[in-house]
């Protein structure tokens, strides 16, 4: 069985709570997790080395959470207040979890679902979001990862076009699997709302609503958006629902027209942030 499962956040009771709701057994099912693996929550280490130790289990997407440890690990950015990365960064296995955390997915199609941690523009295509990821994949998992880490972060540009090229394609695209919530119908990005789908800025919209979307048709589950709550609809699953806000911890198990939303509280309460 497929399960696909919403922003962990370093909330490792949880994910083992709802493991054990779901029954999980490695043998029999797959998990799928949205990104956000990592930070703000009480338990980033055990989070990253119980996702680690399924192997081929668990496929994890990375977020904007995942991208700025391995950023603090490789020394471009000091960890913010709030951050909850100083026992993975102080860990004596640091090393081989960061090799590991470069090596994850930015976007998957599998058991029917296109899987991003944040959205995707609406000039896209499936074909072209799963293209553009394994392009950012590559580097992360590349000699180019520090550099890459150092041009990595920046709004701009902010709206697409196929002839962006280098680290103005790459950042663009980072910036849209893992940070995306609004945005014009000809794929202009905002990245200062972090509220509800009904605060959208004038001119914008949830990524989603735009009209023209190529990926309409697609079915796509994603994470990051913790202000929306659970979305559940025929072609749109979003599963961030705050579990380290002391919301709930969300999967979906998704077996052909079988869908099914298993969630367990979190009792982790910090407060909302990015």
């Amino acid at each position: 069985m497929n399960y696909l499962i919403g922003d962990l956040q370093g909330c490792c009771d949880a994910l083992d709570r709802l493991l054990q709701q779901i029954d999980f057994s490695p043998s029999r099912d797959r998990l799928w997790l949205l990104g956000d693996l990592v930070n703000r929550g009480p338990a980033s280490l055990t989070t990253l080395r119980r996702l680690a130790g399924l192997g081929e289990t668990a496929t994890c997407l990375l977020g904007n959470h995942d991208l700025h440890l391995l950023a603090a690990h490789h020394g471009v950015r000091r960890p913010h207040r709030g951050d909850t990365l100083d026992d993975i960064l102080a860990a004596p296995d640091r090393e081989a979890l960061m090799d590991w955390l470069r090596r994850q997915r930015m976007a998957v199609f599998e058991a029917g679902w296109l899987m991003v941690h944040a959205g995707v523009v609406p000039q896209w295509s499936c074909d072209d979001t799963l293209a553009l990821a394994a392009d950012v994949e590559a580097v992360l998992s590349g000699p180019a990862l520090p550099d890459f880490l150092h041009a990595m972060y920046g709004n701009e540009p902010a709206r697409w076009d196929p002839d962006l090229t280098d680290a103005a394609r790459l950042r663009f695209t980072v910036n849209a699997l893992t940070r995306l919530r609004f945005c014009t119908a000809d794929g202009e990005m905002d990245f200062k709302t972090k509220d509800g789908a009904g605060a959208a800025p004038e001119g914008f919209m949830p990524w989603f609503d735009a009209p023209g979307r190529k990926t309409a048709d697609t079915p796509i589950a994603f994470g990051h958006w913790s202000t929306l709550g659970l979305l559940d609809q025929p072609n749109l699953l979003g599963l961030d629902t705050g579990c380290v806000w002391g919301g709930k911890l969300t999967a979906a198990r998704v077996d052909g027209a079988t869908r099914e939303i298993i969630q367990v509280q979190c009792e982790q309460a910090q407060q909302p942030g990015g």
